[in-house]
Order: C-alpha cells, then structure tokens, then sequence
C-alpha cells in the first residue's frame, strides 16, 4: 500500500509539472528556425578564450542545445576557474545556476549563497523594483538544490515582495515569477498550507503585473524583457485575468530578430531559451555529455590588443545640474587603466583613487547597473538616470556595464550625466 501511494504521489507530481511547462505553449515556425539559429551563432561566436566569462551565454546554450561544443566547454571551464569572492548575490546565483547546467558541481557557494540571503533585506522599505532582481536569482538557484532549507528565506522574500510598493519592473517580476513558481512546485509535503498561500498570492499578483505590460503586438515590456517574462508566464501555476497569446509574442521576437534587433550577446542569452521552449527551471533536469576532463582550446584570431604594459588615461565627468536636486557637481577627473579594461575597472579605479567618488551598481538581467553615483540615484518616477557619453555620445542605454565592452587602447575622454 504505502509503494502504491508513492507511485501516485510520483504520478500526480510528475502531471503537476507537466501542467506547468506545457500551458500557453507556442513555437517558432520551420520556415523561420533559421533566425533562431543564426542568433544562437552569433551568440556562441562570442566566447572566446579572451572574452569575459558570461554565466546567462552558458545557461542558453546549455538550455538549447550548444552547436559550438568547444565553445560550450570552453566557457564552462572559465566559470569553474573564476574568483567568485567578490560577485554580488545575483552574479553569484548565476554562477551556480550556470555550472548546475552544465552537471559541474558548483561546491560551497551554494552554501555561501544561502548565508547571504539569510541576511538580505532591501536597502530600504520600498526599494526600486531592479533591487529585487538578484535576489530572486537566488532563491531560484537555492530552490533548485535545497528547496527545503530554502522555504524560510524564500518565505522572507515574498512577503517582502508583497509590502514593496515601487513601480513595477517586467524583467524583475518575471525573475520573482520563475524562483517562486520553483517554491511553489516544491513545497515539502505535511508543510503549512501558508507557504502555497504566501507564493500563490505573489505569484499571482506578479503575472498579472507582466500580463498589464504586453503590448498590442505581443511584446511584453520592451523587446529584451520578452524573453524573461515569456520564461515567467509559461510556467507559473498562477495565470492572469486576461488570457495570454503565446504565439503572438513569438512571431513579433521572430519579426524583431529578422529586422536586426539581437546582435548583442546577452540579448541572445535572454530571448533563446523562450524560442526553443525552455526556462530556467528546465536546468536541474539538463542531461550533459561526458567530456573526459579535457580542456578545449579555441582558435585566437590576431586583434589589436595592447601589450600588459600598455595603459591609457580616461578622463571623466560626474555632472549633475538636475533643478530640485540638493547635490549639484560637475568634477572631472583623469585615471589610468590598462587598455581594453571594462567600464567597472574604470569606475572602481575612480572609486579608489579620488575618496569623494561613489557609485552603487544593481544586478539587472543584464549583469550591474550603475543606479546611483555620489550618493544620487536613478528614480522611476522622475524619469531620471545616469547615462555615460563619449564625448556627447551614449555609451550604453541608461547606466548598464556591458561586460563585453571595453574602452579602446588609447586616450579616451568619457563623462557621466545624471539625465531626465
């Protein structure tokens, strides 16, 4: 009796999970698979032996099935090499998630992850939406290993989540949606039936936020939070009011990908696992091939990179003029950092260097964001942000760090503008 009760425990589980993965369904149509392809190229071209290690391009290709298997196991072999000391709570959660892909044992960070969350609570009582965003990468990442000791900090987060009352951001409330639908599947059975309460409530609130944001043309948000919140509304056992057309949001990413949209990397990243059907609580079920421990090599193509001993001055601006700001500034100063260094190396020289620079980054979908310098930070409802320009042109939308960018080998005059 007690074997048949565990095989329809079994049974019913595995119909439940089915249920999830399996609502509002779409697929990109044969005739326009070659866009998903070429993408998927593009995106896999990127890893290089000298590129940053991205964790979101490894989870994608792991998700859908890598075509560069070299690449593949290039990039996994660079995270594993990685000094994790210093990541932030997100980057960290996407750090085990992306070696959890890849079957490689991630070790004592999932411990160190679940320490740092035990402490979490927001900056203050109703934080930017943004600020949520790695957090629930972590309760994801933890859900998927341990989802019993996670219960209590996942339990935290969403009646801290309940009592935020910022202005709703797609990208953090998809990742609320995928880390508490991973709770809400796995609640422990005999655990109090608040726990289903506590996240059916989030969950269902949030996608109902996500579903207030799809536009006429199926693009939920904007175009590079589409993928994300597809992820979100595909999966959660809570649906909105209003029912959502899966398939026309494909077609119009399909129309966006055929007109150029996704070139970066990190879009790619993004927007792939929703166009091949999976999400991020498809990675504790990936299945890996053996590599025999071998470490790839990929071809090195000649580029102008300058020798170790090469270094160039950045001189930079920190303006703000906004009115109604008490904190007015406009102060240039000059550094000096190694050619080809990214953004943060030059903020984080400047930081060092002058006492009077601060700047505060956030974890976004897209890795940190510069939300605040000199103790002046973006606000949602006034419209304002940081933006970075070369001279009078925009780096980088709004205050994101691209880790693939870097400054060019050679004097570079750069300023940073609080704009509205």
């Amino acid at each position: 009796m007690a074997w048949f009760s565990l095989c329809l425990l079994n049974l019913l589980w595995a119909m439940a999970v089915t249920s999830t993965q399996t609502q509002s369904s779409c697929s990109v149509p044969p005739a326009q698979q070659p866009l998903v392809d070429g993408i998927q190229v593009s995106m896999e071209n990127s890893v290089t032996s000298s590129a940053f290690p991205n964790p979101s391009i490894l989870i994608a290709m792991n998700l859908v099935g890598a075509y560069n298997l070299e690449a593949q196991k290039l990039l996994t072999y660079k995270l594993m090499a990685s000094d994790t000391a210093d990541l932030t709570i997100g980057q960290l959660a996407l750090y085990i998630l992306a070696l959890t892909s890849s079957c490689r044992d991630p070790g004592n960070q999932v411990s160190i992850l679940q320490r740092q969350m035990e402490n979490w609570a927001p900056s203050r009582p109703n934080a930017e939406a943004l600020s949520f965003y790695g957090p629930s990468l972590a309760i994801l990442a933890l859900c998927q290993k341990n989802p019993e000791t996670t219960l209590p900090i996942a339990t935290r987060f969403a009646k801290t989540v309940l009592a935020n009352s910022s202005p709703f951001n797609v990208d953090t409330g998809a990742m609320v949606t995928l880390a508490l639908t991973c709770m809400y599947n796995k609640i422990p059975v005999g655990s109090e039936e608040g726990y289903r309460t506590l996240f059916g409530q989030v969950l269902k609130d949030t996608v109902e936020n996500i579903s207030l944001r799809i536009k006429d043309n199926g693009i939920i948000g904007d175009i590079y939070s589409t993928g994300l919140a597809m992820q979100a509304l595909s999966v959660s056992p809570k649906q909105p009011n209003k029912e959502w057309n899966c398939q026309k949001t494909m077609d119009a990413v399909l129309n966006e990908i055929k007109q150029g949209k996704f070139q970066n990397p990190m879009s790619i990243a993004q927007i792939l696992p929703s166009l091949e059907g999976k999400t991020y609580l498809d990675v504790p079920h990936l299945s890996c091939i053996p590599d025999h421990e071998v470490q790839p090599t990929l071809p090195s193509y000649p580029s102008p990179v300058p020798t170790a001993a090469s270094n160039i001055t950045v001189i930079y601006t920190i303006n703000n003029q906004l009115r109604g700001v008490e904190l007015l500034f406009n102060v240039t100063t000059e550094v000096s950092v190694r050619g080809g260094s990214v953004l943060l190396v030059v903020l984080e020289e400047a930081k060092r260097k002058n006492p009077m620079f601060k700047f505060e980054t956030t974890m976004t979908s897209w890795g940190l964001m510069v939300s605040s310098i000199n103790d002046i930070a973006e606000n949602v409802n006034h419209k304002t942000y940081w933006q970075f320009l070369s001279g009078v042109t925009p780096l980088i939308e709004g205050g994101r760090i691209e880790e693939m960018w870097a400054f060019p080998p050679s004097k570079a005059t750069y300023f940073f503008s609080l704009f509205n």
